[in-house]
């Protein structure tokens, strides 16, 4: 398979998107996946092409991000969290069910029965940032949360049959080459789709509205009430925080004193 002069296209668009264009590399390597299914020595090419890098710069963040993948993967990629608290409340069980299940090792695909309409890449993955609602699983890095081996093995089939299946904590399931493109910067208006979050990550909210606490006051700011705010107000703090950080930055020397070692420039031993 060779990229086409549309995805050319559109990694340049992609390029163009930013100040430093070597700055889309990333979503350009999504694009490729959405494209090829996986890196493909033609893609990478094709991103120093247009970035005006060596292909060897391309290659060296490809092999380094392990959402970026150097054989072809399935309709579904279908991640099982192994860290520590995942893999305590059930992960390693779901793991290893899902391997006996689909008959694959870690990061194998499965093969297409006649049965199948859509096949399914299994892999590990580590911690994603979802303990409140431990075993996790994502399908293609859509959340499915407190997942059971049962429920697990359901899932896959369900994917396999063709069936919709909708994420936990978000919008209806694509296939991988889709939420690929997504990730790539181009996006399938499913992003109101769904929960955006569950009760789990809502529990101190709750207890916080319920005993009337307020954030703190900070610098003649009124305290503000769990849960209230606006978006100008943060994006105001932001500007502000982002001005004096600048400031500092101007103000600094360059031999300024350590806090943990006051000794300057020459001075230090």
């Amino acid at each position: 398979m060779s990229l086409t002069q549309t995805t050319y296209d559109e990694l340049r668009q992609i390029a163009a998107r930013y100040p430093e264009a070597r700055s889309g590399l990333l979503p350009m390597l999504h694009l490729v996946q959405s494209a090829e299914g996986r890196i493909t020595p033609e893609g990478i090419e094709a991103c120093a092409e247009v970035l005006g890098i060596s292909a060897a710069e391309v290659s060296g963040v490809a092999t380094f991000y392990t959402m970026y993948k150097r054989k072809p993967v399935g309709d579904y990629h279908v991640g099982v969290c192994t860290n520590t608290l995942c893999a305590v409340m059930g992960g390693d069980a779901i793991f290893e069910r899902l391997k006996d299940h689909l008959e694959v090792g870690n990061d194998e695909t499965t093969d297409r029965r006649p049965e199948d309409k859509h096949s399914i890449t299994l892999e590990h993955i580590e911690c994603n940032a979802a303990c409140d609602y431990a075993p996790v699983m994502t399908v293609n890095w859509e959340f499915m949360d407190d997942m059971t081996p049962q429920s697990a093995t359901q899932l896959v089939d369900d994917l396999r049959s063709g069936a919709e299946v909708s994420s936990t904590r978000g919008a209806r399931i694509c296939t991988w080459r889709e939420a690929e493109r997504v990730l790539a910067g181009f996006p399938d208006d499913r992003a109101d789709e769904g929960p955006s979050a569950g009760p789990a990550s809502l529990v101190g909210l709750g207890i916080a509205r319920e005993n009337g606490w307020t954030a703190p006051e900070v610098e003649g700011r009124p305290a503000v009430a769990a849960g209230q705010g606006s978006r100008e107000r943060a994006a105001e703090s932001a500007d502000t925080s982002r001005a004096e950080t600048e400031t500092k930055v101007d103000e600094s020397p360059a031999d300024a004193k350590h806090l943990d070692n006051p000794a300057k420039g020459d001075d230090a031993q």
